[in-house]
């Protein structure tokens, strides 16, 4: 699709700043304490020096080239995971106005993604996915739907509805078979907040894309480092993001396989 550059440039900016706010998600909302998970309370200040960072150098991206990743008052270096957070989620901003227009699709897939990239992101480092993720999520893709009548809004509640309910009988199932946790509370919630954005036969495919990616990745790593642990988060947001993207089509797909079966 040919869009207005003026578009892609607001779409980039957009990104970018919902970049930076999901850093300050991905920091906080992992924080037991309570009075720690506030977005907005302290302000952001240099994890050394304590001292707040000012507006100047919390541009998102420039700042921290120009300042060559470190703190402007002590010269601590700042994380490199600030700007790639910032500039994958400006990507895919840009993606969504490519692919979408200046539409409420655009939006839904622009803050869809941002919302899978903090999932994944914070399930891999701490095997959590925060409430706040999903319920926001939630909320948004059943306002999205809205835009295409009660037909539209009855398929997300039964999307959200179909994806609660299957992975909380999956994690029943596993924990009568292997009798400990097989699914987080987190995952179920997730896929409720998917799928609202998906509708339930975009769950399906998603449990299934995430279960194939997670064979192909995890499975190398449990023979060679035995672990028992996995962050299905990261891979669920995988098959969302593939799901959101490329649903109609894999579903034209597949019926047309039966039919020539």
């Amino acid at each position: 699709m040919v869009v207005d550059p003026i578009l892609l440039v607001g779409a980039a900016l957009l990104g970018l700043c919902f970049g930076s706010f999901l850093n300050v998600c991905i920091l906080r909302l992992a924080k037991e304490d309570k009075k720690q998970r506030s977005l907005f309370h302290p302000p952001s200040t240099c994890p050394t020096c304590r001292q707040p960072i000012a507006w100047r150098d919390n541009i998102p991206v420039v700042s921290w080239l120009l300042l060559r990743g470190r703190c402007r008052r002590c010269g601590h270096p700042i994380s490199l995971q600030y700007p790639i957070i910032e500039a994958v989620v400006g990507v895919v901003w840009i993606a969504a106005m490519v692919a979408y227009g200046p539409t409420v699709h655009f939006l839904a897939a622009a803050l869809l993604g941002t919302i899978l990239l903090g999932i994944a992101v914070t399930d891999a480092r701490h095997y959590l996915i925060p409430d706040e993720y999903n319920w926001a999520g939630l909320i948004l893709g059943l306002g999205a739907s809205l835009t295409s009548g009660v037909p539209g809004f009855k398929e997300a509640v039964l999307g959200a509805a179909t994806g609660f309910a299957l992975l909380y009988a999956v994690g029943v199932a596993g924990q009568w078979v292997f009798g400990e946790e097989a699914m987080g509370g987190g995952d179920i919630k997730m896929m409720a907040m998917v799928g609202a954005f998906v509708g339930w036969k975009g769950v399906l495919l998603t449990v299934f894309a995430a279960s194939v990616f997670g064979s192909l990745v995890y499975v190398p790593l449990l023979l060679r480092h035995k672990k028992r642990h996995v962050p299905f988060g990261v891979f669920l947001a995988m098959g969302a993001a593939v799901v959101f993207v490329f649903r109609d089509t894999i579903i034209d797909w597949y019926l047309r396989f039966l039919r020539a079966g």
